[in-house]
């Protein structure tokens, strides 16, 4: 059996381990955050966002059969990217769409709100949407970087593709 000091080093440790990765990927946000050019926003700022009926464009960037079919935050659209930061336009990697494909999506006003999510925010699927809009010349650039998860940890609706 093992001893309450025992026990307490154990949890200390696991606590100290579970901050040094936390702090990994804040550290992690921060510098794709930086790197992109955008903000970012949380699961009640977006929800905030939504019902107040701000214009904006939300981007679902999870693939289309195995995440956005099956549930997606209302109103958002899907446009595939990759996890891996992508340097250059590879529409191997959107699903065979191109950056013209993107463009059309987001609109033609750049000062439009656009907000790109993906499943959570180790997931940087969200952080190259983003970033390609900031390449492109949109202005209100934001990511959700709790994506699903956070959503679903907010207890906020989803929809599917009927």
């Amino acid at each position: 059996m093992q001893s309450s000091a025992a026990w307490l080093t154990g949890a200390r440790e696991s606590r100290f381990e579970a901050e040094t990765a936390k702090e990994a990927e804040a550290v992690r946000l921060s510098r794709d955050t930086q790197a992109g050019g955008y903000r970012l926003l949380t699961a009640a700022e977006l929800k905030k966002m939504i019902d107040e009926g701000k214009p904006m464009v939300l981007v679902d960037t999870m693939p289309y059969d195995a995440s956005y079919r099956k549930e997606h935050i209302p109103g958002a659209k899907n446009f595939l990217f990759p996890v891996p930061r992508m340097s250059s336009w590879d529409a191997k990697e959107t699903d065979g769409k191109t950056e013209a494909d993107f463009t059309a999506l987001l609109g033609e006003d750049k000062d439009k709100p656009v907000v790109f999510y993906c499943g959570f925010v180790k997931c940087t699927r969200s952080d190259n949407g983003a970033a390609w809009a900031r390449k492109l010349g949109y202005t209100q650039v934001y990511r959700f970087p709790g994506g699903l998860f956070a959503w679903k940890g907010a207890d906020f609706p989803l929809e599917a593709v009927q």
